[in-house]
């Protein structure tokens, strides 16, 4: 039992622990049920959940959101849909986000997963201004990809 003042008061049964809660006006929480024998502490319950909330919203404040875009190619992509999604992957990368550009290879087309690494480093030095390569080309399945991230400042 630890009273308001966090204060150890020992041992005691249920129904005095409860009493003494009364006396002072506050509520008698089990802090910790798996202990032998549980924890009990008096404290205002409402003001506890309360400060609880506050803090969560705090940290919640304070936490980076990292968002992860995905641009998808294949390993015959035309020149001008390469520079319309370099364009896409430019403005993510602006914006703070990361982007994830995925070379996807279908039947056959796993004969020339170079075409699909060459497109891959291709664009990371293309978007070099803004950005700069976390994690190099790397094959999974079907899929090649590689992850940007924007230019540290």
């Amino acid at each position: 039992m630890i009273d308001q003042d966090n204060e150890q008061l020992g041992v005691m049964p249920p129904r005095k622990a409860i009493e003494r809660a009364q006396e002072v006006g506050l509520d008698l929480v089990e802090v910790s049920p798996n202990a032998d024998p549980p924890v009990c502490k008096i404290m205002d319950y409402g003001k506890f959940q309360y400060e609880k909330s506050k803090k969560a919203k705090e940290a919640k404040k304070k936490q980076s959101i990292v968002r992860l875009k995905e641009i998808k190619f294949r390993s015959d992509t035309a020149e001008h849909d390469y520079q319309f999604k370099k364009r896409h992957v430019e403005d993510f990368l602006s914006r703070g986000w990361k982007v994830r550009a995925t070379v996807i290879f279908w039947g056959r087309e796993m004969l020339h997963t170079d075409l699909g690494r060459k497109m891959l480093q291709r664009l990371a030095e293309d978007i070099a201004d803004v950005g700069e390569v976390e994690q190099p080309p790397r094959m999974e399945t079907r899929t090649m990809f590689i992850i940007l991230t924007p230019k540290s400042s």
